[in-house]
């Protein structure tokens, strides 16, 4: 009897626990940011279907036109972003670990060239020694945001405890145990913070693709300023804006998602 009781207890005890948890993570807060973006689109969709709009304005403004460049624009977004992922991460981990100033400061000395350079520089630099088109678009969103997942992945590395370490190396773990047991799931949450700004990075960035035909919702931008077509210009610039939020939100999502617990 005694037995069924306690368990009985661990169990509400539990509940108890979670319960809230799961409260403070679907609360209204959370889901401000999609209902903002909702609402905005909303009201930018009914704007436009008040309007009269000419030949050029009707090419543009239209579902599949619109589907296509936010498309471009989310495809140089994502796959920027995975591959600064898939780079940044491993070399923030190794000059994390390494004794080298001297590597280690050649490295950020190069990603500090992409991040202090203007984007637009970055964008036309790569398309004039290299070409136009998507993937040297691709490589500057690389470049450009390169920096803040690695700078933040070597920050989550070197601010785990020296005790930490030391009380995992007395239980019998090797440099590699201690490494991805202990010190990268302890520097999860830095690490998404880092990629959360490079998301950000990408959008923005991306807009400016269309200066070297590579798509995206730059295009839109640039027609409605060029043709001085404001309704383009708007819609345009909405979506981006949109686009943003929307990214920033799902990644802050993920990164309470992804955070270990106890964090």
């Amino acid at each position: 009897m005694t037995v069924t009781t306690e368990t009985q207890s661990i169990g509400a005890a539990r509940a108890a626990g979670t319960a809230p948890a799961r409260r403070r993570f679907f609360s209204w807060r959370r889901f401000t940011t999609p209902v903002v973006v909702a609402v905005v689109l909303a009201l930018l969709l009914f704007w436009v279907s008040t309007l009269q709009l000419d030949s050029i304005e009707q090419r543009t403004i239209n579902w599949s036109y619109i589907t296509l460049r936010v498309g471009e624009h989310l495809s140089l977004t994502v796959v920027a972003s995975a591959l600064v992922a898939v780079l940044a991460i491993p070399t923030g981990i190794l000059l994390a670990k390494t004794r080298s100033h001297t590597l280690r400061s050649i490295v950020l000395a190069i990603a500090n060239v992409g991040q202090a350079t203007p984007a637009v520089g970055v964008v036309i630099l790569l398309a004039i020694v290299w070409q136009t088109g998507y993937t040297t678009a691709l490589v500057a969103l690389v470049v450009y945001s390169f920096l803040p997942v690695l700078r933040n992945t070597m920050i989550g590395i070197q601010q785990v405890d020296a005790n930490v370490r030391e009380s995992a190396r007395g239980m019998g773990m090797t440099p590699n145990q201690v490494l991805t047991r202990i010190e990268v799931p302890l520097a999860v949450p830095v690490i998404l913070a880092g990629l959360r700004t490079a998301l950000v990075f990408c959008v923005g960035v991306a807009t400016i693709a269309t200066f070297i035909n590579a798509g995206g919702l730059g295009d839109m931008i640039v027609n409605g300023l060029k043709l001085q077509r404001y309704p383009v210009l708007v819609v345009g610039a909405v979506l981006v804006a949109c686009i943003a939020l929307l990214i920033d939100w799902v990644a802050g999502v993920a990164e309470d998602l992804l955070k270990p617990k106890g964090i």
